[in-house]
């Protein structure tokens, strides 16, 4: 319960202060002055719920100064003191909405009863605006997604509890949080508000805004608008452990904010070419100098032939190096970084279902496209290619639970299928008949011996094509043909395509 005291008797000033403070523990005595000039100057600042007032008073009188409040739309409850019994003097003060009028000196009694009134008729004003306006929230968000329409009794109550008019200039500042904001919103909202509360010029509402995945701040309130941005960005940015692009605009009229909020909300994805820490500000972002965005060939190559090898430390290196070509201090387009992302993670789906090391249900590559072209964060990103290698396959061991001799059988096929190694020469080494281990590896493996080293044959020879710039004749001679053409048919049979044309389908 916000009180403004004005009196020119510093120990009637003074003994006021002191009687409100043993009344009511929540009375916040927010401005005194010693004349009507200076009093409608801190009533006017800050719009305060009660005024007491004396009135006659050097300079402006009390009650010139609560007619020049009325005039400008202030309205505020109002407790006038005065030596004056004059029936006048009262009749003008009740013109003025003046409901409680003391004689001087003023008993403790008095003062006591005139306070519990006018304080009753501040609370039940401010119960029911919010029944018939909506709470200062509820107002905010719906500006925010649109809802909000202007009338009388809004701006009124906007203006009279607030100081907030609904037709004055505002600054809008979002701070996105993306995947992390159901986990990290409850800290990012109580740092910004605990520095925000530090600096005295600044008035403003903010709000969790869940489906945005942000906390909006409307700031109706402030010093220097220089200042303000370098205070964000120094203040909020740089203290706040958590990771966020925050972005800045102006508007006019708090029907404005939703039409301002999504053409910020269109620029916030800046956050991934600038990196952390920069202050996304709108108009200033679409005048930015950026340079031409590609990456080089050479990492696609290094990642076909990572996946082709099932290495996992090789396709996490190449993955990092990949990222750091849009994190070298030049600034790009972020639709282009995003086309790039897809780009690459395209080839490295499709080499890694090519070579098995992929099932073709395990990524959805439309969920994948919408996650990429949404984000706002470079962690965003990061997070879509760690998915997608967490799908990857790496020595995998499908046959761990089959009979020991089909296991040993698999094994020297790996380990020799270059060497031409047939049927016969494995039984031989196992001591087994060519029958009995062809019955024995259909029967455990599902699949007859010759499909399945053919088939092993033929994986090699996709990531031999894929990873390397062997010629064909090489590919084949080292994969267990000695013949290339008979190879090729080979392959053909399994893949549809010659080795000649998967290698051009796969560049």
């Amino acid at each position: 319960m916000k009180v403004v005291i004005v009196e020119d008797e510093i120990r009637i000033r003074e003994g006021i202060e002191k009687l409100l403070s043993k009344l009511e523990e929540d009375y916040v005595v927010c401005g005194v002055a010693e004349d009507g000039e200076s009093g409608l100057k801190i009533i006017r600042e800050t719009k305060p719920d009660i005024v007491i007032t004396d009135i006659r008073m050097p300079v402006m009188d009390g009650l010139e100064m609560l007619k020049a409040l009325s005039e400008g739309g202030i309205k505020t409850k109002a407790v006038v003191l005065s030596a004056y019994s004059e029936f006048d003097y009262a009749r003008t003060a009740m013109k003025l909405g003046v409901t409680e009028y003391i004689l001087k000196p003023v008993s403790l009694t008095d003062f006591a009863q005139a306070m519990s009134h006018v304080r009753e008729q501040v609370l039940i004003e401010k119960s029911r605006k919010p029944a018939e306006v909506g709470t200062i929230d509820q107002i905010i968000r719906d500006a925010i997604d649109g809802r909000f329409t202007l009338n009388d009794k809004v701006a009124e109550y906007l203006n009279d509890n607030y100081g907030i008019k609904a037709d004055g200039d505002f600054i809008l500042i979002t701070a996105y949080l993306g995947k992390t904001f159901e986990k990290d919103s409850k800290r990012a909202f109580s740092v910004i508000k605990h520095i925000l509360s530090l600096e005295k010029d600044i008035a403003y509402v903010a709000e969790e805004i869940t489906y945005r995945k942000s906390i909006v701040i409307l700031v109706y309130k402030w010093g220097d608008k220089k200042d303000l941005r370098h205070f964000f960005q120094n203040s909020i940015l740089a203290s706040n452990e958590v990771s966020m692009a925050v972005g800045w605009v102006e508007c006019s009229g708090l029907d404005g904010i939703h039409e301002k909020y999504d053409l910020l909300n269109s620029y916030m994805d800046w956050n991934i070419a600038f990196g952390k820490n920069v202050l996304i500000t709108y108009p200033n972002i679409t005048g930015v100098k950026t340079d031409s965005c590609i990456y080089p060939a050479e990492l696609e190559v290094a990642m076909r032939s990572a996946i082709c090898s099932f290495d996992e430390a090789k396709i996490k290196k190449t993955v990092s190096a990949f990222h750091s070509t849009f994190r070298n201090g030049k600034v790009y387009i972020p639709k282009e970084i995003k086309e790039c992302y897809v780009r690459f993670m395209w080839m490295m789906i499709g080499v890694a279902k090519e070579v098995g090391a992929l099932k073709e249900d395990a990524v959805d590559q439309q969920k994948i496209l919408t996650g990429i072209m949404d984000s706002k964060l470079t962690e965003e990103l990061d997070n879509e290619v760690e998915n997608l290698i967490s799908n990857i396959r790496f020595k995998e061991d499908e046959y761990a639970d089959v009979h020991l001799a089909v296991k040993k059988a698999i094994s020297m096929v790996q380990e020799f299928y270059g060497t031409g190694i047939t049927l016969e020469e494995i039984s031989r080494k196992l001591s087994l008949t060519p029958e009995y281990l062809g019955m024995l590896f259909h029967k455990e493996t599902g699949r007859q011996f010759s499909t399945y080293i053919k088939n092993y044959r033929v994986e090699k020879a996709k990531q031999l094509i894929c990873g390397t710039n062997m010629k064909l004749y090489e590919i084949s001679a080292k994969v267990g043909y000695a013949d290339p053409k008979y190879f090729g048919k080979v392959f053909k049979e399994a893949t549809g395509m010659l080795p000649t044309d998967y290698r051009k389908k796969m560049k």
